[in-house]
């Protein structure tokens, strides 16, 4: 079986996440790169593991969320399919089997807001816990003066985190924002469609979906 270990040493999918990031940042986006992916692997991973899923379940979770972005190095728009069918490739030439090659092809391809649905308990948590990265330490502009509304949203968030309640069957996303770098309302002019795709992943896996900003609680 294809290990997570293999997946982050392969030298093409680190360049492929590499520059895409690389492209994403010369057109002004936050950081996709690997801070963003091995978050998103290990977070993937544990949602499922603290649910009670099987460890493989678990570790082809965090292989979606490794390569979920890779996509980049074509182009931003449509990333999601495109990496989705890189990944097919890349898979099968490291022998994966073929039914975990489709899991992860799929959830990789269903990530995205756009026009992704969880399709399965691996997309399901691959849409989790991308969608819960969200903090200053992804902003790559150097000015206040610089930032769009996303630089914005992320840099005002203090911290974000997701809380996985296997036995209330519950997944809490928890966020502090500076409001005098950017208001609530501006976290859902840009987030909405994201929450209410957390929404229909965490109801996917069994769970409710809770989103707290600043002690209050939203959704």
């Amino acid at each position: 079986m294809v290990s997570l270990k293999e997946i982050k040493q392969n030298p093409v999918i680190n360049a492929f996440i590499e520059v895409g990031n690389e492209h994403l940042g010369s057109m002004g986006y936050t950081d996709h790169g690997y801070l963003h992916v091995l978050l998103v692997s290990m977070l993937s991973r544990e949602i499922l593991l603290k649910l009670g899923y099987e460890k493989r379940t678990a570790e082809l979770a965090g292989i979606a969320g490794y390569m979920h972005d890779i996509g980049n190095v074509i182009n931003r728009q449509g990333h999601s399919q495109s990496g989705s069918i890189i990944a097919m490739g890349i898979l099968k030439r490291m022998g994966m089997d073929v039914d975990e090659n489709a899991i992860i092809c799929a959830a990789i391809g269903n990530h995205d807001e756009g026009s992704g649905h969880p399709v399965s308990e691996v997309a399901a948590a691959l849409i989790l816990a991308d969608k819960s990265h969200v903090h200053r330490n992804r902003v790559r502009n150097t000015g206040l003066d610089k930032f769009d509304i996303h630089d914005r949203v992320n840099f005002a968030v203090e911290y974000s985190i997701m809380d996985i309640d296997a036995e209330k069957r519950l997944i809490t996303m928890e966020l502090k924002i500076d409001t005098n770098i950017c208001p609530v309302m501006e976290y859902f002019e840009i987030f909405l469609h994201r929450m209410i795709l957390c929404r229909r992943a965490a109801g996917f896996l069994g769970c409710e979906f809770e989103l707290i900003i600043n002690e209050a609680i939203l959704l």
